[in-house]
């Protein structure tokens, strides 16, 4: 459904009644020129105005301001009501202008004090607020003819603002039904005609006027749904500037506009030509004209101040003297259509003169510094020195950090950032760090993250200085980087486990060759012990061989192979150790014992009696 806003029309229900012709009591002073005045001259009696007088330059401020910022497709009908409804104006786009409405009001008149009371109503006013919104527009036709055979597609919506004076609370209820009845039976009638449109929704804002010093016989009410196709809220506010100060917060909240006022014109006096005061003119427009405020949180840099009851907040931007020079001029982000709050103020008068006459205007020097230097206080000036500027995890954190005051949803939201990042170094997340000027793959994963902590921490804390809820961003980046003793000991086991894997992969073989040395090495201490011990065991007269053990080789009798010097293999050396421990096993046969190079020696004994030494082939020598 292609929904019209409800701002898109407004009617006004104007009270027309006897009682509305009752003085305000708020005096209006006529004679100002007190020092001028020649002696003997009465000073002229001050004036009130009545309730229809504030009610009507009160309506026709709000107009004037909606005409002034959208000109085109926000609509205003207005309706006076006594004994019956009168409308001053239409729907069509000649009619939508201050002049048309002010035409009309000053034919209507004042209130009529002859005029029966009980014959007169806001509710024929109301019932004929209902029908007006059922009606077109030019916009919602151009609509419905571009739809064609869905025209029911445009939705209807529409707001009633009345200005009255209500006897009670009950009085209101009452006005409440009547509209929420007429807008069911205007609905039946819009269902079967092609002129008029089903009300989809209506908003009633009804505003209680009455005289300074009275009682207020109904009670403010916030917005309230009557039904799905009404909600009303109930406003009681003073005649006079109360009234005046109501109706520029409602066209404030109505159509999304906001104030700035610029401060320090300087303007030469009325009465003293040759001396200049300075001065404040206060602008209303599109709250869009803000958006790089909000964005960079500098709102309250230009300063804000608080109208009637807290309600009207203003951004304050300070004069600057301006250059004839365009070139010189800053570039603009954005045009908006603006109204003085005070049209008829000399200071007013005087600006709109000078920016009609195509002069420029230049605000906020003193800010812009100071929001420049806040930025840039953490500066890293290539890309690739950072790490935190290159994840997209902390860009949360950094870009409500650089504000210059935080709410607790934007604490909040560092908070969770920081967590976030808490997070990833659990999990051993990599990090963008710049290998740019390092050999190798860069710093390990635990080095990479005290890195991107300390660059945070440093940028954080160069901001820190401004509110409580920045340091408070500050201090839990500062206990989440500081690490419970056992997680810092778990740390240190993984930074030694990846140290180790690091030589590995640089060592490669090296270090496979560098073992089996390392084995032959300890095998050879391990013989050398063994060969200590059975000497000792040898020539120890006092050491008997024990009864169930085999008697051992001397070193004579059996000789191992000879070592090889230097590195061997470790089959070799395992061999050796085995020869070695199974000759200690059995007794050795007599004839290999007594062998020469493997060979035995025959007749032995003959030798021995005879002196005579017997070799092979029977061949003796002496």
């Amino acid at each position: 459904m292609r929904m019209f806003s409800v701002a898109h029309k407004t009617v006004f229900v104007v009270d027309h009644c006897p009682y509305m012709a009752e003085s305000s009591r708020q005096q209006v002073e006529c004679d100002v020129l007190t020092k001028s005045r020649a002696q003997g001259v009465i000073p002229l009696a001050p004036v009130s105005k009545s309730l229809w007088t504030c009610a009507v330059e009160c309506s026709m401020e709000y107009c004037r301001i909606l005409y002034d910022i959208y000109p085109r497709d926000k609509l205003i009908n207005y309706i006076v009501s006594d004994s019956e409804f009168h409308i001053l104006n239409s729907w069509m786009r000649e009619d939508q202008s201050t002049h048309e409405l002010m035409s009309a009001l000053a034919a209507v008149g004042p209130p009529n004090h002859r005029e029966d009371p009980e014959s007169c109503s806001v509710v024929h006013g109301l019932s004929a607020a209902v029908e007006s919104l059922s009606k077109i527009t030019e916009l919602q036709h151009e609509q419905r003819t571009a739809l064609m055979d869905t025209a029911e597609r445009v939705a209807n919506r529409g707001r009633i603002i009345c200005l009255t004076n209500a006897k009670s609370d009950t009085h209101v209820r009452m006005l409440e039904d009547c509209i929420q009845e007429t807008i069911l039976e205007q609905n039946k009638l819009a269902a079967g005609s092609d002129r008029l449109m089903a009300i989809q929704q209506c908003e009633l804002v009804l505003v209680h006027i009455y005289p300074q010093g009275d009682d207020m016989l109904v009670s403010d009410r916030p917005k309230k749904e009557i039904s799905p196709l009404l909600t009303s809220e109930v406003h009681s506010v003073r005649a006079g500037r109360h009234l005046a100060t109501k109706l520029n917060i409602l066209v404030q909240q109505h159509f999304d506009l906001a104030s700035t006022t610029i401060t320090n014109i300087p303007m030469k006096e009325e009465q003293h030509a040759n001396t200049s005061a300075n001065y404040d003119v206060e602008l209303l427009h599109h709250r869009d004209a803000h958006l790089e405020f909000f964005k960079s949180g500098d709102l309250h840099m230009a300063g804000t101040s608080t109208r009637e009851n807290g309600l009207k907040e203003t951004i304050t931007l300070k004069w600057c003297t301006p250059r004839t020079n365009n070139i010189e001029l800053h570039y603009c982000t954005g045009a908006y259509r603006i109204s003085p709050t005070d049209v008829n103020s000399r200071p007013s008068s005087c600006l709109t003169n000078f920016l009609l006459n195509g002069e420029m205007v230049l605000l906020p020097v003193e800010r812009a510094k100071a929001q420049i230097d806040r930025h840039t206080r953490y500066w890293p000036m290539i890309i690739s020195q950072t790490t935190i500027f290159n994840m997209q995890a902390v860009v949360p954190l950094a870009n409500l950090i650089i504000k210059e005051a935080l709410t607790e949803e934007d604490v909040l939201t560092c908070q969770k950032t920081v967590y976030n990042l808490v997070d990833m170094e659990r999990k051993n997340d990599p990090l963008p760090i710049s290998t740019a000027g390092s050999r190798g793959k860069g710093p390990k994963r635990d080095e990479q993250y005290r890195i991107m902590w300390n660059e945070l921490e440093t940028f954080v804390k160069t901001l820190a200085v401004a509110t409580d809820r920045h340091q408070r961003v500050l201090d839990c980046i500062i206990a989440c980087r500081s690490k419970p003793p056992e997680e810092e000991e778990r740390k240190k086991r993984g930074r030694k486990r990846e140290d180790r894997e690091d030589r590995t992969e640089k060592n490669g073989n090296k270090e496979v060759e560098d073992k089996s040395w390392q084995d032959s090495e300890r095998l050879k201490v391990l013989l050398d012990k063994e060969d200590q011990e059975s000497e000792v065991i040898k020539d120890s007269p006092d050491s008997p061989e024990p009864l169930n053990k085999k008697p051992r080789l001397t070193t004579e009798e059996v000789q191992p192979p000879e070592r090889a010097k230097g590195p061997v293999s470790l089959l070799t050396m395992w061999t050796n150790r085995i020869t070695t421990a199974n000759s200690r096993k059995h007794q050795e046969f007599v004839g290999r014992a007594s062998s020469v190079n493997n060979k035995f020696e025959l007749y032995q004994n003959l030798k021995d009696e005879n002196g005579m030494d017997v070799h092979e082939n029977g061949k003796t020598t002496r």
